[in-house]
């Protein structure tokens, strides 16, 4: 039946079932085309500052336009709360242990901002210390976007995404000195800039989506009448992540050697995360929430954690980490989409 519809009808269905894919295709490409062709040298330039505003603007919009719908009277905690953040905890206790154990015979001090200034590091420490970044990160903002995209609770997901938030502010500026005494960032500056950051992003958009559900109705409903909107603003600010994400990995220092075995690990670790907090879910009854819970992460901030506290090599990981969960989340959408349709039938 579907190659009976016309080439135009087949394209755009093709994109709104695969729509984060091609973000990252997008993406990818975009960057790859202005890396490869010099005579783009000067656009790119010029559009740099433009991305700067465009990408925390669209994931203002995705998050504003998911908090319009969302039930202010729901966030409350819940069980599979407390028993994602207990796994999160345990895993970045076990994996820091690794980093630490491992330790630099050589330890250097970097730059935050530079990916240069180092000498060659102990490699085995540099892929734990990027695994370490995509376990002790935060839930993704967009989270509660993929949840309602599966059937999930937008409300129980929103509010484990503010607690996973505090609880990193916490746990990075606590944990990374101890690897990286080098650094040599305080915890309470480090913990009110990641506070600063996360209110910026997350709880700006959830307090004007709560004015406006409440003083702006006629606004709310034509926003829910596009169920939507946010995932495709989502997709617009996945794109442009991802051409940052192909720009640190074809900048960084690291040999392929290294970045091969980050992406083999990071890509393990998605699978691990989901497994462990699906598995949770079904324990404490709210499965896919728990799954995306643990497994989608704040790879925005692990990158810039990365580049904060570790060697710049590190940030690869989260860098990776996008990618992949990304492409497990599209899965997902399609097979649930899927499900529905026969469902329906």
């Amino acid at each position: 039946m579907e190659n009976l519809l016309p080439r135009g009808e087949r394209i755009i269905r093709f994109v709104r079932e695969w729509t984060l894919p091609v973000a990252i295709v997008v993406g990818s490409v975009s960057y790859l085309t202005f890396y490869w062709v010099p005579q783009l040298d000067g656009l790119g330039t010029a559009l740099s500052p433009v991305f700067d505003v465009i990408f925390p603007l669209f994931v203002f919009l995705t998050l504003f336009v998911t908090f319009c719908k969302v039930d202010y009277h729901q966030l409350m905690p819940h069980r599979w709360h407390a028993g994602i953040l207990v796994a999160q905890l345990l895993m970045v206790l076990v994996v820091a242990t690794v980093c630490w154990l491992l330790g630099d015979a050589s330890p250097t001090t970097h730059h935050p901002s530079s990916i240069t200034q180092h000498q060659s590091p102990n490699t085995h420490k540099l892929l734990w210390e990027a695994v370490l970044t995509c376990i002790i990160g935060p839930s993704a903002s967009a989270a509660p976007v993929v949840v309602g995209k599966l059937g999930g609770n937008i409300n129980t997901m929103t509010t484990y995404t503010i607690l996973s938030s505090l609880v990193a502010a916490v746990l990075i500026p606590v944990v990374f000195p101890i690897l990286e005494p080098s650094a040599g960032i305080g915890f309470v500056a480090a913990f009110l800039v990641i506070l600063e950051k996360v209110a910026i992003v997350l709880l700006l958009p959830l307090l004007l989506g709560w004015i406006v559900k409440h003083w702006m109705p006629r606004l709310q409903q034509r926003i829910a009448s596009m169920p939507n909107l946010s995932f495709y603003f989502w997709a617009v600010s996945l794109s442009i992540t991802t051409g940052i994400t192909v720009k640190n990995i074809v900048h960084s220092q690291a040999g392929v050697g290294l970045l091969l075995s980050i992406a083999a690990a990071t890509f393990l670790l998605c699978f691990v995360q989901f497994a462990v907090g699906r598995a949770i879910g079904r324990w404490l009854g709210e499965e896919i929430n728990a799954g995306q819970g643990l497994f989608q992460k704040n790879t925005a901030l692990s990158i810039w954690v990365a580049y904060m506290y570790l060697n710049p090599v590190a940030s690869v990981g989260a860098g990776c980490y996008v990618l992949w969960q990304n492409i497990i989340n599209s899965f997902e959408i399609y097979q649930y989409g899927k499900c529905k349709q026969q469902n329906n039938h």
